[in-house]
């Protein structure tokens, strides 16, 4: 196989012939590029035969899951990776449009030891990607994309024999009942379900009636135009619009789910949106009491009430403060053993006996409504206050060049972690301990804690504090952190602050 060319001219003879593959579409846990911009259809192939000779390197049975979302131009871009697959010598079996949970879940269904989900996640339209993984349920981590990067890029893709096609129907309706199970409500709930014309549409209305939901339709129509908003339920238009929905019907809560369906996100029935890190801590409350003793992964950026709780405490949960990013908090989970885990993004990975243990936002849907159903005197707006109050900024990113970040990074974690053994104090506060797994968590002797790390894909930092005490100390940490950060005279402008 020839090396893939970064940059080909568009409308052009050599455009529909050679592999167009921009490097920097290889990221830490998944591929992502501007289509056509940044990959062609040929560069699409040149991957597809990359992931099956890592396939082959690696001795895995030579058998595959795919699927794709519902945007226009990702069919043809599954068939381009299929046709490098099947290259590749491996046995493709397509499953059809699914949510990125669906194809995860066909690799258990359909007993594939591999799955490629063609997918652009929550980015807007004009993006494609992949996400795929091997020893299910995870996903390639930073090892596993550093090594297929190289195959594709140095152009060591390797024909084989052997390779064959089948679609596999059914796949969908198996998923279904398999979130469904034999769970009907008890209590009656009206729910928002917001999908933004994304392909969780064709998945979430029909799950919430089986499991005796009444739906209140939200942009539940797919449409690979988007017309309404982008779906992601990060997004502050996507909650508003969520937040409106309960207003104006009365419901007893929102639920939104992203482009590929792997996350969910919150809005009670005053309105109020819950950051996922907060539905975390409802969600492991309820679990440490159905599983007592059970560990719980929380991302760095995420909540410390999942370390300082009484409640949790009351059952013997135990808090780990992990790497932030889909990829690492999966293989975190299952390393340790963990019941479930929670990523501030809304990334949550629910293990056995509750979940598969990948990320699948009708999982945590469904897991949801059965925590109400238990709880049938408490609306979500209480459930909400019943956690200690905390005082927390909203993410913030500076900009810091991609070639520049990690070696800034990496002097500022050293100051901070040079402060705290000098014994300085942050906001007025000894510092307890500095974790520095994936960046720097400075937590103070009062549980509140300020955190800086390295966007994993934008040329950015991530700047995220949270006070027990106060919104006057929550804007202290800050000063403080940043007053550090500012150091750094590589470090641009926030995207927002407090």
């Amino acid at each position: 196989m020839t090396k893939p060319l970064p940059t080909v001219t568009p409308n052009t003879w050599e455009f529909l012939r050679d592999a167009m593959i921009a490097p920097t579409g290889f990221r830490e846990y998944d591929a992502r590029w501007k289509y056509p911009d940044e990959i062609n259809l040929p560069g699409m192939t040149a991957l597809g035969l990359g992931l099956g000779t890592q396939m082959q390197r690696r001795g895995i049975r030579p058998e595959i899951a795919v699927g794709n979302d519902y945007r226009d131009y990702s069919l043809a871009i599954k068939h381009a990776l299929i046709i490098g697959l099947m290259q590749a010598g491996i046995r493709v079996r397509d499953i059809g449009p699914a949510l990125s949970p669906m194809a995860y879940f066909a690799q258990f269904h359909l007993d594939a030891p591999a799955v490629a989900m063609v997918t652009a996640s929550h980015n807007p339209n004009g993006w494609t990607g992949v996400k795929m993984g091997f020893d299910r349920p995870l996903t390639h981590g930073p090892d596993e994309m550093a090594e297929l990067r190289d195959i594709v890029l140095n152009g060591e893709g390797q024909p084989a024999p052997g390779g064959s096609y089948e679609f596999v129907d059914g796949v969908r309706e198996a998923y279904l009942d398999d979130l469904v199970g034999d769970f009907r409500m008890t209590r009656k709930l009206r729910v928002v379900c917001a999908t933004g014309n994304g392909t969780a549409s064709a998945f979430a209305p029909e799950l919430f009636q089986r499991i005796g939901v009444e739906v209140i339709a939200s942009h539940n129509d797919l449409d690979y135009t988007f017309p309404n908003y982008n779906p992601n339920p990060e997004a502050m238009e996507m909650l508003h619009d969520m937040a409106d929905s309960v207003r104006a019907t009365g419901a007893d809560f929102a639920l939104g789910f992203d482009g590929d369906g792997d996350r969910c996100g919150v809005v009670d029935d005053e309105g109020e949106e819950i950051f996922a890190d907060k539905v975390g801590v409802i969600m492991a409350r309820d679990l440490s009491r159905l599983y007592p003793g059970s560990t719980f992964v929380a991302d760095v950026k995420s909540t410390g009430l999942f370390a300082s709780d009484p409640e949790l405490h009351k059952h013997g949960a135990k808090a780990d403060y992990w790497k932030t990013g889909h990829s690492h908090m999966k293989r975190r989970v299952k390393e340790i053993g963990a019941l479930a885990g929670f990523e501030k993004s809304g990334h949550y990975f629910l293990a056995e006996p509750v979940g598969r243990g990948y990320d699948c936002g009708m999982r945590v849907a469904v897991e949801i409504c059965k925590l109400m159903d238990r709880n049938p005197d408490m609306s979500m707006s209480d459930l909400r206050r019943a956690l200690p109050q905390t005082w927390s900024t909203p993410t913030m990113s500076p900009y810091c060049a991609d070639t520049e970040k990690y070696a800034v990074l990496d002097r500022i974690v050293a100051k901070l972690v040079a402060k705290a053994d000098a014994g300085d104090t942050l906001a007025g506060r000894p510092i307890k301990e500095v974790v520095t797994v994936n960046g720097a968590r400075v937590i103070l002797d009062n549980g509140s804690w300020g955190l800086v790390r390295a966007s994993s894909n934008t040329p950015n930092l991530v700047v995220v504090c949270e006070s027990s005490d106060s919104d006057a100390e929550m804007r202290a940490i800050f000063a403080d952190l940043d007053a550090v950060i500012r150091t750094e005279p590589s470090v641009g402008d926030y995207d927002q602050t407090i």
